[in-house]
Parts: structure tokens; sequence; C-alpha cells
């Protein structure tokens, strides 16, 4: 029986992920670069002499009453503004599943093992550490599973010029899996008191939603109000609004038409994902980002458990599952890394996926409530700045590794049946004299 020859772990992609992989660093980056202002600007203005003013427009109630949708703008950009976010994963993953690196078991494989690594690790280092503790709450376990691909792409993209794109399109492949998993765990763990009648309508409401648009339907006067309508429905049976933007995104061809040169997951990918990464997700990190750092609220969180398990799961979690996971799959399928690569560069990549960030404080906030949550948002924060720092700075050790062997193999090669006429006269000379060749009536002797 012949064997099957082995594998290489993160090798060529398919001419879809090529193009998608260039767009997505184009526009995360400045993505993430928002984000951060964002965030900033919510530190900034909670621990000013305007905090109170933070506190206000936060819990500002607008929305009407009667359709039960009267909630304080916090909310509205959790709930709401982060459909739009989930909506942009959901094209994202249908893309991936049926034209990107998800679409074949061989490429699947690696980004699918490491992301459940990613998440299995860190939720254990978080039970094990609030389990041993007496005030430890196991509530909050999901919370270190997630990756922020818009801060990771974003720290990408200023440390690791020269990296191999393999190794990028791993990183988002990786994170769009993560996205993935922690859209179960927030459906199955997160929802309260569902009521099925709720859920039924927006199940009709998506299902509705992507029949129109196999049938041709793509105007916005139409799709719109009966997106709006499922993320109501949603939001009214308990289980998070959210899921409904990943819903609707899931049902949206990814595969062109005959005569078209794009699908419409992958154009409506585009238009809305300056949406989502300029706008929705930095007005999320504005209202949610915002805490008071004080000696006594950071000695708190230090003491704390769930801050404790919150930072060792996503600083330490999530490169080792990563790591360890991607070394099973390349153990027991044979594979090898792509020629060139080095298990640094996984680790590297791996300590970027730490950056939990949006949908950890996305799920902190569906975790817990009161004083507990800002203690969460110090350990997100502060995990996500340690885990960034600890990513990068692998990662410019390896870019500065790649730049030398480009620079090296850019280098001129010198050839003598390239160089001048004197200089090889000159060359010729010193080897006769040398009796390294022979010339003239020394050759003539040479052949008689």
């Amino acid at each position: 029986m012949a064997r099957t020859k082995a594998g290489r772990l993160f090798s060529r992609l398919t001419p879809s992920t090529e193009r998608t992989l260039a767009d997505v660093l184009r526009t995360e980056r400045a993505g993430g670069m928002l984000l951060l202002a964002g965030t900033i600007l919510a530190l900034v203005w909670a621990n000013s002499g305007w905090a109170d003013a933070y506190e206000t427009v936060k819990t500002t109630v607008v929305g009407p009453h009667a359709l039960h949708l009267d909630l304080d703008l916090q909310t509205w950009a959790k709930d709401g503004l982060l459909a739009i976010f989930f909506f942009v994963v959901g094209l994202e993953l249908k893309r991936e599943i049926v034209a990107g690196e998800l679409r074949r078991p061989s490429t699947a494989i690696v980004p699918i093992v490491a992301a459940v690594g990613g998440m299995a690790v860190p939720a254990t280092i978080y039970l094990t550490i609030n389990l041993m503790s007496p005030n430890g709450s196991t509530d909050g376990w999901a919370i270190p599973v997630a990756t922020d691909i818009a801060f990771a792409v974003a720290v990408l993209s200023i440390v690791g010029r020269w990296l191999p794109n393999s190794l990028r399109a791993f990183l988002l492949t990786l994170a769009v899996v993560d996205d993935l998993l922690a859209i179960i765990i927030i459906a199955v763990f997160f929802s309260h008191g569902i009521s099925f009648v709720w859920l039924a309508a927006a199940v009709v409401s998506v299902a509705a939603f992507g029949l129109l648009i196999k049938r041709g339907v793509t105007t916005a006067w139409v799709l719109v109000p009966i997106a709006l309508l499922a993320w109501g429905f949603m939001h009214a049976s308990g289980v998070h609004a959210t899921i409904a933007g990943v819903a609707l995104g899931m049902v949206v061809p990814a595969i062109a038409r005959k005569g078209e040169k794009h699908s419409l997951a992958e154009h409506w990918e585009h238009f809305w994902r300056p949406v989502s990464a300029g706008f929705a997700v930095p007005v999320f990190a504005l209202f949610a980002a915002g805490v008071a750092f004080n000696g006594e609220a950071i000695s708190r969180a230090i003491s704390d458990p769930v801050a404790q398990g919150v930072v060792a799961g996503l600083v330490i979690g999530k490169p080792v599952g990563i790591l360890l996971f991607t070394f099973l799959v390349a153990t027991f399928t044979k594979a090898t890394l792509d020629r060139g690569l080095s298990w640094w560069d996984v680790l590297g990549m791996a300590g970027l996926a730490g950056i939990g960030f949006t949908v950890s404080l996305l799920i902190g906030d569906l975790a817990f409530t009161g004083d507990r949550v800002e203690e969460v948002k110090m350990a997100v924060l502060a995990a996500s700045v340690l885990a960034a720092a600890a990513g990068a700075g692998i990662l410019v050790w390896r870019d500065k590794f790649y730049r030398s062997v480009f620079e090296r193999r850019s280098k001129p090669v010198p050839n003598t049946r390239l160089a001048p006429k004197a200089d090889l006269e000159r060359e010729l000379e010193r080897r006769a004299r040398s009796g390294q060749i022979r010339t003239g009536a020394n050759a003539a002797d040479a052949n008689e």
C-alpha cells in the first residue's frame, strides 16, 4: 500500500484567500487603530474630571418602550453595533467554508485544531485558578477564549512586514474559527429565559432574508427591514442579539454567480467591513473599555481570582494552547512546517491571539455584574497589552530574520561571464602567471 505523502503546515494559499488576505490587511490595520483610539478615549474620559459625564452618557436610555427596546447607549453598542461586527464575521465564515481555507480538510484542520486548543487551554487555566480559590467564580471561563482580530492584525501590520503570508493567513483563519466558537459559546451559555416563539420568528426572518437573496433581491429597502426584524426577534427571544448578525451573514451566497466577478458575500464583506471596523467596534470600545484606575481598584483586580484567570488564560493559555495543538497536528499527521518557517513563528502568532479585547469584554459583560465587571475589564486590558507585547517581541525578532534572508537572496551574485572585458583579461593573466591555466605556446605544448 502506497504511503500518503505528508503535507506541510502553512503552505500555499488559495487564490480566494490571497485576495481576501490582502484586503483584510489593508482595512483591519486602520480599524485596529480606530479601536485603539476608542479604547484610549474611554480610559482618559473615565479617569478624568468628566467621569460622571461618561457614566451619564453610557446609561442614557433611548428607544421605544412599547417594543421593549428602551435600552441604554452601552447596551445599544453591545447588542446593536456589535451585530454589524458579527454580520461581517458571518460573511467571513461563509466565504472561508465555501471558498477559503476551511473548504478543504487538509487546510482547515490546522486552524480548527489550533483554535480549539487556543480555547480549551485558557478555559482550563481560568477554571483551575478559580476552583482553587474560595472567592473564585467559574462564570467567566469563556472570557479568555476570544481573539480580537482587529487588534492582532494591527499589531502584525506594524511588526511583521517581512513575515510569510502563510503565517498571516494562519492568524486570520484561526481568528475566524475562534469567532465561530465564541459565537457558539455566547449562544449556548449566555442565553437566558429563551422564548421559542420569538426565536422561531427570528429564524423565519433569517430564512426569508436568505431566500430573497437567492432569488436575486439585493435592494437595501427590502433586506435591511427584514434584517432589523431578525435582530429584534432574536433580542426578544433571550438569545444574544448579535447571533442574528452571524445568521444573516451565513445565508449570503459565497460563490459568484454566472457573469459576476465576486460573490455577494465578498462584495458585502468589503462594503460592511469599514462600517464594522471603523465605527461599530470603536464605539463599542468607547462604551465598554472605560474603567476607572485607582489604587483600590487595581489592588482588588490583582487579588481577584477572576482577573487572575483572565490574564493567565489570555497571556499564557492562548499561546500554549495554539502551539501545543498545532504541534499535535504535525505529530499525528506527520506534516511539517512549510520550508523556511520556524515554531518560533507559530509561537509569535499564537501570542498575538491572546489579544482578546472586543469579544472578551462582551463575554465579561454577559458573565458578571457590579464591581466584578470593572475588574474583568482591567484584566482584559492588561492581558491584551501583555499578549501584544509578547507576540510582537517574538515577531520583531523573526521579522528581522526574514528580512535578512530576503536581503541575502536579493544580493547580486558575482558572475565572471558578465564581468567587463578588462576585468576578464586581468583575471586570465593572473591565472596564467600562477599556473592555473595555460596560454599561447604553453597551451599548444600541453596539447602535443
